[in-house]
């Protein structure tokens, strides 16, 4: 974690003017929090404004906790304390500036992330292939956005060789701000999906919203993006990068530099080659095609890091991804069951189902759990009918799905399945005991739902045997 002197702190926030005792300035900082509640002696507290909350109110328990030093906004009052205040325009702006100067001088290379899908699997994978030769520091959790990404360069240790942080966004201009934090050496976009249609219109405007994480990348910097998508192809060639900054590709096109090769799937992950590489097999613990187009991109970011096959292959073998991303765990009686339930898109969803049909279960049945996914603006009847469609016999043997707009998925999917297989419920607990009832010991189960349908408590359930 950040530890450097009030002094350096207060420059590097821009600060308007110190509030200081005589020898404050020499105050040693280890570390940063917004949250008196987690706030370890010796932090840096910064109070964050929001329309409901404002983290000036809590100073007196940051002192209380140990704080070493506060920001404090130029707007408001001067407050009654003993701690050293580092007074600024504006606090987010502040840890915002830290961060991006204590990138700087931590000297480490940087790999930003993005992409409708998958952004958070491949930015494990980029992580553990290069933390096969280098010390790496990652984004946790969701921490992606406007305060999260600063919170994670921050907690970067000062031995820290590479950082691979993850960029989120909901809407045009934020991928920019974090890129300009960040400025990467490696901006990697994952693909283009469904996801923030609602906010964004379109799939082309999405396109526009994530190459915008090539506007900090570093001179020499690469961008390493999705082949098969022919948007970001379109919008690179009306928008070139920046003289100085490179293009690299990765897919299953012709076209792409790392090109996806033979592909063998299983219920504990795939193996696969590359096509300029057609002797080398990696190995992924992770199921799912879609997933070994992930690792196509840490690949490429390995082989621009100048690690050999063999590191880059040991990395993805020892991957360990951010829960509720494909987690395979068991139910109660034994039947395998996929956790994907903490986001769902159509490009997310329609890549599960292709998961689930080509795995086998010999003697067992695939199920389907499926809820609603969000976001997708007025066209989200139509995406949800679409992804009924795409399930037959040859996917799966049954569909229960949850949610408003799940509806128009069954509806479909019943035109395919046979009677009774496609079912839809308004109760989550009615879905669960119906799916306790049939499951077998020989059966699959994959769950599959944007976050908010909180499907996670299916798994739970199953893992359990009973509902929760």
């Amino acid at each position: 974690m950040i530890r450097t002197t009030l002094q350096q702190a207060a420059a590097w926030c821009g600060a308007v003017r110190l509030l200081t005792g005589a020898e404050a300035g020499e105050t040693e900082l280890a570390g940063v929090s917004t949250d008196t509640r987690t706030l370890a002696p010796g932090q840096l507290f910064v109070p964050l404004a929001g329309e409901r909350f404002d983290g000036h109110d809590h100073l007196a328990a940051a002192e209380a906790a140990g704080a070493a030093a506060s920001l404090w906004q130029a707007d408001r009052a001067a407050p009654r304390t003993k701690l050293p205040l580092i007074v600024v325009d504006d606090t987010l702006a502040a840890l915002q500036k830290l961060s991006a100067a204590y990138a700087e001088a931590l000297g480490a290379r940087v790999v930003g992330v993005t992409g409708s899908n998958g952004k958070t699997t491949t930015k494990d994978l980029i992580a553990s292939v290069l933390g096969t030769a280098y010390r790496v520091a990652k984004t946790e959790g969701n921490f992606n956005n406007h305060i999260g990404l600063p919170l994670t360069i921050l907690r970067a240790s000062e031995d820290t060789e590479i950082l691979v942080l993850e960029m989120g966004m909901s809407g045009r201009g934020e991928i920019s701000l974090l890129t300009r934090i960040a400025r990467p050496d490696a901006a990697v976009i994952t693909n283009i999906g469904e996801s923030h249609l609602l906010h964004l219109g379109s799939r082309r405007n999405i396109a526009r919203a994530k190459l915008e994480i090539a506007e900090g990348l570093k001179d020499g910097g690469t961008l390493i993006y999705n082949g098969d998508e022919p948007l970001l192809a379109e919008e690179l060639a009306a928008a070139p990068l920046p003289e100085g900054r490179n293009g690299l590709t990765f897919g299953e096109r012709e076209s792409c530099a790392v090109r996806l090769g033979d592909a063998w799937l299983t219920e504990e992950g795939c193996r696969f080659r590359t096509a300029d590489d057609p002797e080398f097999v990696y190995e992924l613990h992770v199921p799912g095609r879609h997933n070994a187009t992930n690792a196509l991109a840490a690949i490429a970011v390995g082989r621009l890091f100048g690690l050999p096959a063999e590191r880059i292959a040991e990395g993805l073998r020892a991957a360990k991804l951010t829960g509720m991303r494909i987690e395979r765990t068991a139910a109660w009686n034994g039947a395998l069951v996929l956790n994907d339930a903490y986001n769902a898109s159509p490009t997310s969803v329609r890549a599960a189902i292709e998961l689930v049909g080509g795995l086998r279960r010999p003697g067992g049945r695939k199920y389907l759990v499926l809820g609603d996914m969000r976001e997708l603006g007025p066209d989200e009847a139509a995406f949800h009918a679409e992804i009924g469609r795409s399930i037959g016999p040859d996917k799966a043997d049954v569909l229960l799905a949850y949610g408003p707009l799940s509806a128009h998925t069954v509806r479909e999917a019943a035109k395919a399945l046979a009677p009774g297989c496609a079912l839809h419920f308004e109760d989550k607990k009615a879905l669960i005991a119906d799916l306790l009832a049939r499951l077998k010991p020989e059966d699959l189960v994959l769950v599959k739902a944007s976050r908010g349908m909180k499907l996670e408590e299916a798994v739970f359930a199953l893992q359990k045997g009973a509902v929760g």
